[in-house]
């Protein structure tokens, strides 16, 4: 893949809707971030920093806040599989869009503090 229009394109129908959504709200949170794909997946950069990475799989979305995303939410991410820096959304139940925003928020604000130091 090429770029993340390419990414989504290749995906089953029902799925690029969830994909362009989750595309969505990160554009919305930071709309000057670099998109790309990176180990295969959807990447975003701010200022230069891995922002959040997210991939379709057969049976989950994955979503890649880095660790501190991941455990600044951690409350919230219980009823999810985790890894150290990725969470599991279950294709079989509503993907938590608004949880997606929460963390994508949270992680622009810590790359905006993060570039000021």
């Amino acid at each position: 893949m090429e770029n993340v229009n390419e990414y989504i394109s290749s995906l089953p129908v029902e799925i690029q809707k969830i994909a362009q959504e989750i595309r969505s709200i990160i554009k919305n949170e930071a709309p000057d971030c670099n998109e790309s794909i990176s180990y295969g997946m959807p990447a975003y950069k701010t200022f230069g920093k891995p922002l959040v990475y997210f991939a379709a799989f057969k049976n989950h979305i994955g979503l890649y806040p880095t660790p501190s995303g991941h455990t600044q939410f951690s409350a919230a991410l219980l009823k999810y599989k985790k890894g150290k820096g990725s969470v599991q959304f279950p294709l079989d139940a509503a993907i938590p869009y608004d949880l997606t925003q929460q963390i994508v928020a949270f992680r622009v604000k810590e790359n905006i503090d993060n570039f000021k130091k």
